[in-house]
């Protein structure tokens, strides 16, 4: 059966809230659920959580109990006021009533944790993904986005291949739409961003992988293979232009067989694994040797 969330954690959604949909807010009402992505978080006493979008306050409370220091985000001004004034007596919160986007990120090491936006969602992750004291972010995001970044759907985006070598993307659990006021017209999932204790490859190579993977997703050539075998060694100018000089294809043939793909494979199902073999291929000298995993990390060559 599922709980309703305790009054002192979240009083009853006033009707002008209902009116926010332009702002893409569905506020969490589910008892249940709350304590489902706190468990998901990981977060534990004397860490730092950012809550990006604290609305009514539904996990800024139970994350303040738990972690002990939180900076709740508000970008709706109501809502921000009305959130300092309940939790005004509680010195682990701090109500920060403006765009999280616009904030900088801490200097100490912290998580994310927090039921944003949906139509924010991209802006959110790729914020988290720049911030270098970032350990992990729990965002509760539409379930088709959180598979879809997770290799749900078989297929891998640009963003989760770029950053793989640094983070890893879970797929969490699923919350139906019931669980929030208003009812959104799809359910939601828990998606996790964690940073590797060390990367998959070292850091001087991480430009060089990103900018592989960018070039991959480009689609110049036509297919993967094509578009690889296009591409300028070493130049920014015009990529894949007849003034350009491109891979070897017996290199590119070689690099796609290191990592078991046939030929005709469209980019977006090449996994992040693939992806970091076809570096350590291409650009044996930037790729080195991978960086040893800390015991107990199971990541390395797998894709996902």
């Amino acid at each position: 059966m599922r709980s309703v969330l305790a009054a002192e954690d979240l009083p009853l959604v006033r009707p002008e809230a209902r009116r926010r949909a332009r702002l893409s807010q569905n506020f969490l009402t589910d008892g249940d659920a709350v304590r489902l992505i706190l468990r998901c978080s990981g977060v534990r006493p004397g860490d730092l959580v950012v809550e990006p979008g604290a609305g009514e306050g539904a996990l800024t409370r139970p994350l303040a109990r738990r972690a002990g220091r939180v900076i709740a985000y508000e970008i709706d001004p109501a809502l921000a006021r009305r959130l300092s004034r309940r939790l005004a007596a509680d010195p682990a919160v701090r109500v920060a009533g403006r765009d999280f986007l616009t904030a900088g990120p801490p200097a100490e090491p912290f998580a994310v944790v927090g039921n944003i936006p949906y139509a924010r969602t991209s802006e959110i992750v790729r914020w988290c993904l720049a911030a270098r004291t970032l350990t992990s972010a729990t965002l509760l995001t539409q379930l088709e986005y959180a598979r879809s970044r997770t290799g749900g759907y078989g297929r891998w985006t640009l963003r989760t291949v770029q950053s793989w070598p640094e983070f890893r993307w879970r797929l969490g659990p699923r919350v139906g739409r019931e669980a929030f006021t208003p009812v959104p017209r799809t359910d939601s999932a828990v998606l996790r961003l964690e940073r590797r204790r060390t990367p998959l490859l070292p850091p001087s190579a991480l430009p060089a992988y990103r900018a592989l993977v960018a070039e991959g997703f480009t689609g110049v050539g036509g297919s993967l293979r094509a578009t690889l075998s296009r591409g300028s060694r070493g130049s920014r100018g015009s990529r894949g232009s007849r003034g350009s000089r491109g891979r070897p294809p017996g290199r590119v043939r070689a690099a796609f067989r290191a990592a078991e793909l046939a030929p005709g494979t469209p980019v977006g199902h090449v996994t992040p694994a693939q992806w970091l073999a076809l570096f350590e291929e291409l650009h044996p000298a930037g790729a080195g040797e991978r960086a040893p995993l800390p015991d107990g990390d199971p990541d390395r060559g797998r894709d996902g």
